[in-house]
């Protein structure tokens, strides 16, 4: 560690020479003209620009070694070409136009590429993408990515499920580091605002070889917004109005760079009431929230690091039944307080050929939750707001002192050497790792005091031959559990991964991986021994659980010509060891008791996509896509929270002029079937068709930009019940219909 901090206190203060730069001109491939405005972005430096009216650029300080530099720009082909620095001719870039969306970066991969060149599917989504489809908030924004879905608790509570796998199983990172916020409680949320989110990608399957355990069933990732370009500036106020909830959305950003230095700044208010059926108000599942992030960087030739720093507090109502019918915005007992800080830095030292990374993270989630000691029965509207004034005040009477009180301080580490290129092999080793404590100080403990410590250790390679690509690897993961007043446990285990990418023919890519992943139970597993209160379950839970061993293959075709696009993943997931609530028939305390058991699982499923951009009607879209999960224990019964198989189609228009840019309009209708292979103590849903259709444009105010959108999500107002719903055993629907409305003006 000593060489390590050595090593960047050198970069930072003592390498500025050799400042490299890259100069060149892109044009059409087949007009010759120049082209303005090109995106050029070189991923792992997060370094960009764009060409002039001239179609020239210059990128300047870039280290020595081999770079990827990304080319894109709406209506071309996006474009990845390897530049070793030093170098002294100017770059000729071409790019092909073309009616396909430009590609992304994949961030959450080490390797930095576009998904084509990606050996693993990684599925990636704009943070303006999900805001377009009238998503409230960012774990329901998610759910539009095939193949991903949420538990739900109303509108402010969602955890992430990708293939059928939750809680534990999916593991969130944001800044940059892994996001710790008591993840095990189906009724905790993702804690996290779309407010200063560039965008989101989502591994589905096991990434525990990139990330250790928890990261079994896969990885959302979410990318923070970039710094600005160097000598650049800009700011941003985003509002968003939405109709079902009478609630709102907004904030306010800015950011700066110069040739060294950069920073940004963002901060976000949202809330909302109770949101609306077509036959009532659905009790408290009112919220608040707050939240602010920052950051700073630094960057010379040859050594970049930068700060980023997010505070998120928010109210979250915990609807219990229908009750109180009112528009009021501050949440009734019973609620949780949450307040989440995430401090991350990311460090990187750039040698000739080789560079290091260097990613900290500390983050400290404190939990409250505020009991009702009262039931409410049902009353009109005119009652119900009668009687809010009267509970507002027995509020501030009873609500002095939280039942549920809980401190998790967590400080993780990740540290990868990229090793210099050695033909055909790009190799990283790295060890990551964290240190987690919890700690208890109200009067109910759903887990004990305990802490936790993880190691890993790991390997990985791609290889690049002629026609095909190999990626493959090896790690090493040790976790260790202190429980206060109790035993010490230890969990260990090897994984590995292999995975193939080729072109089987023109326009057609296969990609087949093969992956192991583990996840150590966690503490409510281990140790319950009590009523859920969110679950209404005596759970009890057993020390002596094992971990649980899956073991993937995922196996995905994808065709892409210039105005059709088709894919098929299909995947099938061996879970050993499967940790889940079982009944025993028996009751304590007037509640149904539940154990945690062990059995081998399997799930198996995929995804199937359809894109048409006709020709001449470059403007016009046709998508469809299907997904189905099934999941099963070996002894027969199915598993429970497996969502529903699900049908999109969608028809979109995009064009662009002079007056109106980046304007789109959509009709999207979501059928979902029936789902009737429930677990134990699962009941079935029903079957049920969502309408949506939304707009939006971007013109010019006062030599600004100003990004309008309206959506409408249920607009025939259907009364339904999502499997996934966590007050479907209560008969509560979800929301109905929604009109969104939202204004993005650039300063």
């Amino acid at each position: 560690m000593k060489t390590i901090l050595y090593l960047c206190f050198l970069s930072s203060v003592g390498m500025a020479f050799g400042q490299n730069t890259i100069q060149g001109t892109v044009t059409d491939a087949e007009t010759g003209d120049s082209l303005s405005y090109v995106n050029l972005y070189i991923p792992h430096l997060e370094k960009g620009t764009t060409t002039n009216d001239s179609g020239n650029f210059t990128l300047e300080g870039i280290p020595s070694g081999s770079h990827t530099l990304v080319c894109s720009f709406i209506g071309y082909e996006t474009k990845s070409i390897n530049v070793n620095i030093p170098i002294t001719e100017s770059l000729s870039i071409a790019l092909t136009p073309s009616a396909i969306e430009m590609e992304a970066v994949i961030i959450s991969t080490p390797f930095h590429k576009l998904q084509s060149d990606n050996v693993m599917k990684v599925e990636h989504k704009t943070i303006s993408e999900l805001r377009s489809s009238g998503s409230v908030t960012l774990a329901d924004g998610i759910t539009n990515i095939a193949g991903v879905n949420a538990v739900s608790t109303g509108l402010s509570i969602s955890k992430p499920v990708i293939r059928g796998l939750s809680s534990n199983r999916v593991l969130v990172y944001t800044q940059g580091v892994r996001l710790e916020n008591q993840q095990f409680g189906s009724e905790h949320g993702l804690g996290l605002s779309d407010a200063g989110v560039e965008s989101v990608e989502v591994i589905k399957g096991p990434a525990s070889l990139l990330y250790g355990s928890d990261a079994l069933g896969g990885v959302l990732y979410i990318n923070p917004e970039r710094f600005a370009d160097a000598n650049d500036q800009s700011g941003s106020v985003n509002l968003n109005y939405f109709s079902n909830t009478e609630g709102y959305n907004t904030s306010l950003g800015y950011k700066s760079s110069g040739n060294a230095f950069k920073f940004l700044f963002r901060g976000s208010l949202a809330a909302h009431s109770d949101y609306n059926t077509a036959d009532y108000r659905v009790t408290n599942t009112r919220f608040q929230e707050q939240d602010f992030k920052a950051g700073l960087g630094y960057q010379s030739t040859k050594f970049k690091t930068e700060f980023r720093y997010n505070v998120n507090h928010s109210k979250l109502g915990i609807p219990e039944e229908i009750g109180l019918q009112s528009t009021d915005k501050s949440p009734l007992l019973p609620y949780q307080d949450i307040t989440n800080h995430v401090f991350s830095s990311k460090s990187k030292v750039f040698f000739n050929n080789s560079k290091l990374e260097i990613n900290l993270g500390y983050i400290y989630n404190s939990r409250q939750e505020f009991e009702d000691e009262h039931e409410h029965e049902a009353h009109d509207e005119h009652e119900g707001e009668e009687e809010a004034d009267h509970h507002e005040e027995h509020e501030e009477h009873v609500a002095e002192e939280a039942a549920l009180n809980m401190k998790l301080k967590t400080a993780n580490y990740d540290v990868k050497y990229h090793l210099p290129i050695m033909g055909k092999f790009e190799t990283i080793v790295g060890v990551q790792g964290m240190h987690q404590t919890n700690t208890n100080y109200g009067e109910e403990e759903l887990i004990p005091n305990a802490t936790t410590n993880d190691l890993g250790i790991f390997a990985m390679s791609h290889i690049h031959f002629e026609n095909f690509d190999v990626q493959l690897g090896a790690r090493y993961d040790n976790r260790w559990l202190n429980i206060d007043g109790g035993e010490n446990l230890n969990f260990n285990s090897f994984n590995g991964a292999l995975g193939f990418k080729t072109s089987l023919f023109d326009h057609i890519i296969a990609r087949l991986n093969l992956a192991s992943g583990f996840r150590a139970p966690n503490l409510a597993e281990l140790t319950s021994d009590g009523v859920h209160h969110g679950t209404n379950r005596y759970e009890i839970g057993n020390s002596n659980l094992t971990y649980e061993q899956n073991y993937q293959t995922d196996l995905a075709l994808e065709y892409k010509s210039e105005h059709i696009e088709f894919f098929v993943n299909g995947f099938y997931n061996l879970v050993n060891d499967y940790i889940y609530l079982e009944p025993d028939g028996t009751e304590i305390d007037g509640e149904a008791v539940f154990n945690y058991v062990q059995n081998d699982a399997y799930l198996y499923g995929g995804e199937i996509g359809f894109h048409l951009h006709p020709h001449p009607l470059d403007w016009l879209h046709f998508e469809s896509s299907f997904e189905s999960v099934t999941g099963k224990l070996k002894a027969g019964n199915y598993l429970p929270l497996i969502p529903a198989n699900s049908i999109n189609n969608t028809i979109r228009v995009e064009f662009d002029s002079k007056k109106l840019k980046q304007t789109y309009a959509f009709v999207k209708l979501q059928s979902t079937f029936s789902q009737n292979n429930v677990g134990t103590f699962e009941t079935a849903t029903g079957s049920y068709n969502l309408l949506s259709a939304g707009f939006g444009s971007t013109v010019s105010l006062f030599k600004n930009d100003l990004s309008i959108s309206i959506a409408g999500t249920n607009l025939t107002d259907k009364n339904y019940i999502s499997h996934l719903s966590r007050l479907k055993p209560d008969g509560i629907f979800n929301m109905g219909r929604n009109i969104s409305i939202g204004f993005t003006y650039n300063l």
